[in-house]
């Protein structure tokens, strides 16, 4: 666990080009691109479109170009050759052509976005995306998992000065830690992490959730959650553990394909989670007892002592003349044993409330 003072970030308000991002404000809900436009820039436009009436805060893309990424050849470890991957077969240099977004697409879109109230950002992969990206003036930038243990482009990324979003998938406390230590030693002191899981899709079992706290409690910063699962279930239930920013991949329509389009949302289950994170975040209140404002009328409804048979000055308290049932306006239930055996003070009517006025 670290313990130095050096790895402490700013923690709980993080500004993301002007909005407010962290404990105390309602989840930041990031829209995931990466190539689910599948290589055309009107459907690139129209995931901006969709992801802005889904209640998105940001579009994020990934920045990089198949030479940029790894080599062109067929070597052994160049193909992908896990059967269960969703890529199962595929040459890395042919995926990544495929997947990637064409720089000259980046201030199209990201200008779309903006106009739309959005923030635009992205994932750079080597230091020549951190450049081009600074042309562009992105408010931030998002490490990838993947890279996470890229120290010369954390680096590289930190010394922009701009905040930096780390997915954690797959990394050990001490490599977290060193990403941390970088960053800030960088000139970066504002930094999100997010839990995420590196398998595409990934279980929910495989999730581990209760990371999050831990996350926030380690390094003193904001948290989330980037999110491979499919549904929505796993990123509403982090909110009730912390997660501020909850990244997912986002698709038009997944039967059409895309790379990711699997594991992505379609816009009308973006919209779902966008409305139930909020949902999430606004039921976490704070610690009460004793019931809200709004909860007061309701206890009209308890149980109390009321009077069931006429009563006559004298006669005494009996379980045949004596109730407890609803509403609730005469004595609370447990007095009920403290009346029974005692004289009534006056004559009682029937579905009358019992007061201690009326008590002998």
């Amino acid at each position: 666990m670290p313990d130095n003072n050096d790895l402490q970030t700013t923690d709980d308000v993080i500004l993301l080009g002007g909005r407010k991002v962290g404990r105390g404000h309602a989840p930041f809900m990031i829209a995931e691109l990466s190539g689910n436009h599948n290589q055309s820039l009107d459907t690139a436009l129209a995931l901006v479109d969709q992801a802005a009436k889904a209640g998105a805060h940001a579009i994020k893309l990934q920045t990089y170009t198949a030479d940029t990424m790894t080599l062109d050849t067929q070597a052994k470890g160049f193909v992908i050759e896990d059967k269960n991957s969703l890529w199962y077969g595929e040459n890395l240099y042919t995926l990544y052509q495929k997947a990637s977004t064409p720089y000259e697409w980046h201030p199209i879109i990201f200008e779309h976005a903006k106009a739309q109230g959005m923030l635009a950002f992205s994932s750079p992969f080597d230091a020549s995306a951190v450049d081009f990206l600074e042309s562009l003036d992105v408010p931030c930038y998002k490490v990838a998992s993947f890279e996470l243990t890229d120290v010369p482009l954390i680096r590289k990324v930190a010394s922009t000065g701009k905040p930096m979003i780390m997915s954690t998938g797959m990394a050990s406390l001490s490599e977290i830690e060193l990403a941390v230590r970088t960053a800030k030693s960088a000139g970066c002191n504002d930094i999100i992490l997010l839990k995420c899981t590196s398998t595409y899709p990934a279980a929910a079992t495989d999730t581990n959730l209760l990371t999050i706290p831990a996350l926030r409690t380690n390094f003193a910063c904001t948290v989330g959650l980037s999110d491979h699962t499919k549904g929505i279930g796993v990123s509403v239930a982090s909110i009730a553990l912390g997660a501020s920013v909850i990244e997912k991949h986002f698709v038009l329509d997944r039967s059409a394909g895309g790379v990711d389009a699997d594991f992505s949302l379609e816009p009308n289950e973006f919209a779902l989670l966008t409305e139930e994170c909020k949902r999430a975040y606004e039921a976490l209140g704070e610690v009460k007892f004793g019931g809200t404002r709004n909860e007061q009328k309701s206890k009209q409804f308890r149980r109390s002592l009321y009077v069931s048979k006429p009563v006559v000055a004298g006669e005494v308290f009996t379980q045949e003349n004596l109730r407890v049932i609803r509403p609730g306006y005469g004595l609370a239930p447990k007095h009920y044993e403290t009346v029974i055996g005692r004289r009534a003070r006056k004559n009682i009517e029937p579905a009358t409330p019992l007061d201690w006025s009326m008590v002998d």
